[in-house]
């Protein structure tokens, strides 16, 4: 089996790029899982979407790989052309890991994504779009408050000054997020209590991997217990320090209302394959959704792989499984095209460039 592992490198696009180290993990991402695949006759391969370029389509037509393992997080380093990958790789009817175009786009489009769910019945906290600096004057939404980019992930744009309690603060934060990212911002009801994340592995059936809880420490003293852009990469910062995750500690009950929200949220934006559901748990036990990750980082420092771990499946063995669970989704896909026995063609080891049958195509792979 040839299998393609697909992934952004971006980081050096933009000169100033408040999501560079999320960017980064990409490449790591790719070369762990290329590693951990490849036994047992199967060959995985790293390939790179270089920067802007769009070469990476005639790449995949050429190579014909069984399996695309899709990792794109960005596309010339807008998170939004993260969409446009599935589609691409429909069109040439590839197979691939992870969540269509379509549920890729809602969940990037955090106040589509809640109108969903919303619409589906599913808790998450009351929120509101603010798109100018007016928009913050008028907010009507019981305090305190937190402020997000309405369309980045990986808390790209999130800090201790996202929480808020007055409204001078509230239009400081909104203004940044203008400001800094050039899109809207998503302002909802700040839900305080314990922070649970939901990993969720399969189709038919779907399963629930062990839950894991963000555990806060002294950098969070009096002050808001949110997972931050510098907790979640900033290795040297207090917060990545403070902000541990670790097995989660619920009752039975509690514990199934947890998956049934964060299976429910799954299915409301058609999601598939592996993702994570974050919650926020109330003081009153409401689990609500704050987040929904389809196609989650598969590092294997990571939460989702720590999940499989305590499932009692190593990081080959949940690889493999993420490789069984889009085939066999695959394999019921009437767009998916059934190539013939040799027809896969393999990415040059030498110096993992390729030229394509003559017509002058060169790609550098990762």
């Amino acid at each position: 089996m040839h299998i393609i592992l697909l992934h952004n490198r971006d980081h050096e696009l933009l000169e100033e790029d408040p999501g560079r180290e999320a960017r980064e993990d990409v490449v790591r991402v790719a070369e762990s899982l290329a590693q951990a695949l490849s036994r047992d006759g199967v060959v995985a391969e790293p390939l790179a979407i270089e920067g802007d370029r769009l070469d990476f389509v005639e790449a995949l037509r050429f190579l014909q790989p069984d399996l695309v393992v899709n990792l794109c997080e960005s596309l010339a380093a807008d998170s939004r052309g993260e969409m446009a990958i599935p589609c691409l790789l429909d069109a040439l009817g590839l197979p691939y890991t992870g969540s269509s175009a379509l549920s890729l786009g809602l969940a990037l489009h955090k106040p589509k994504a809640k109108e969903l769910l919303r619409a589906n019945g599913v808790s998450t906290p009351a929120s509101c779009v603010v798109r100018r600096r007016e928009d913050a004057l008028a907010v009507d939404l019981p305090w305190p408050l937190i402020v997000k980019p309405a369309r980045e992930d990986a808390s790209v744009g999130m800090d201790f000054d996202s929480v808020v309690t007055e409204r001078a603060a509230l239009v400081r934060a909104c203004e940044a997020v203008l400001k800094t990212f050039h899109q809207p911002a998503l302002v909802e009801q700040y839900i305080p209590g314990r922070e649970i994340y939901v990993p969720l592995l399969g189709n038919s059936p779907r399963q629930a991997l062990p839950l894991t809880e963000i555990h806060f420490g002294h950098a969070f003293d009096d002050r808001p217990n949110i997972v931050s852009y510098r907790a979640k990469w900033e290795v040297e910062s207090p917060e990545y320090r403070d902000s541990t995750s670790g097995p989660c500690k619920l009752d039975a009950v509690q514990e199934a209302r947890c998956v049934q929200t964060a299976l429910e949220a799954f299915a409301a934006l058609d999601c598939q394959d592996y993702g994570r559901v974050d919650l926020r748990v109330s003081p009153e036990g409401v689990p609500y959704v704050i987040d929904i990750n389809p196609n989650c980082d598969l590092h294997p420092g990571a939460g989702f792989a720590k999940a499989a771990q305590a499932a009692g499946m190593d990081y080959a063995t949940l690889a493999s499984r993420i490789v069984e669970v889009a085939l066999e989704r695959a394999h019921g896909n009437p767009h998916t095209r059934k190539k013939g026995p040799g027809t896969a063609r393999r990415v040059d080891p030498a110096n993992r460039n390729l030229l394509a049958g003559g017509a002058g195509l060169r790609h550098r792979a990762g």
